[in-house]
C-alpha cells in the first residue's frame, strides 16, 4: 500500500509532487528547501541559516510521522555553490549523528533561489 503523507501547518509544495510517500516500510521525502513552514517564504540569507531551516523542516516531518533522523537511512543533497560544502557538513552533521547513506550535488538553481535542499529516505517504525 502507498500512503501519500502530508505535515499539518506546512505550505503545499509549489509543483505538481507530495511531500512524501509511505511505502512498504519507507518514507520516502521530497526535497525540503529553506521555506519557513509558518510563513511559507524562505528564511534566511546564508548557507548556515538556509541547512538549520531544511533541518527543522525535515525533523518536523519526521516527528509527524513518528520518526527521528535516527530512522533515516538515506539523504540526497543539493548545493548551488560547493563552496558552502564545509558550512552545509557543520550543520548537517548536528543533526544527522548516525551517518547515513548520503549524495551531495552541486546544482546549478533551486526553487525560490534556495541555496540548499534536502530529500530522505527513513524507515518506518
Amino acid at each position: 500500500m502507498i500512503e501519500v503523507i502530508s505535515t499539518p501547518g506546512f505550505p503545499p509544495g509549489i509543483g505538481p509532487y507530495s511531500q512524501g510517500m509511505k511505502a512498504n516500510g519507507f518514507l520516502f521525502l521530497s526535497g525540503q528547501t529553506p521555506v519557513n513552514p509558518k510563513t511559507g517564504t524562505l528564511e534566511g540569507d546564508s548557507i548556515e541559516s538556509q541547512t538549520r531551516q531544511v533541518m527543522e523542516n525535515l525533523k518536523l516531518i519526521l516527528k509527524n510521522q513518528g520518526l527521528g533522523f535516527e530512522d533515516v537511512i538515506k539523504t540526497t543533497c543539493f548545493l548551488t555553490d560547493m563552496a558552502h560544502f564545509s558550512a552545509f557538513n557543520q550543520i548537517y552533521a548536528e543533526y544527522f549523528t548516525g551517518k547515513p547513506a548520503r549524495s551531495c550535488f552541486a546544482v546549478k538553481e533551486l526553487p525560490r533561489k534556495s541555496l540548499c535542499e534536502v530529500e530522505l529516505i527513513a524507515v518506518l517504525k
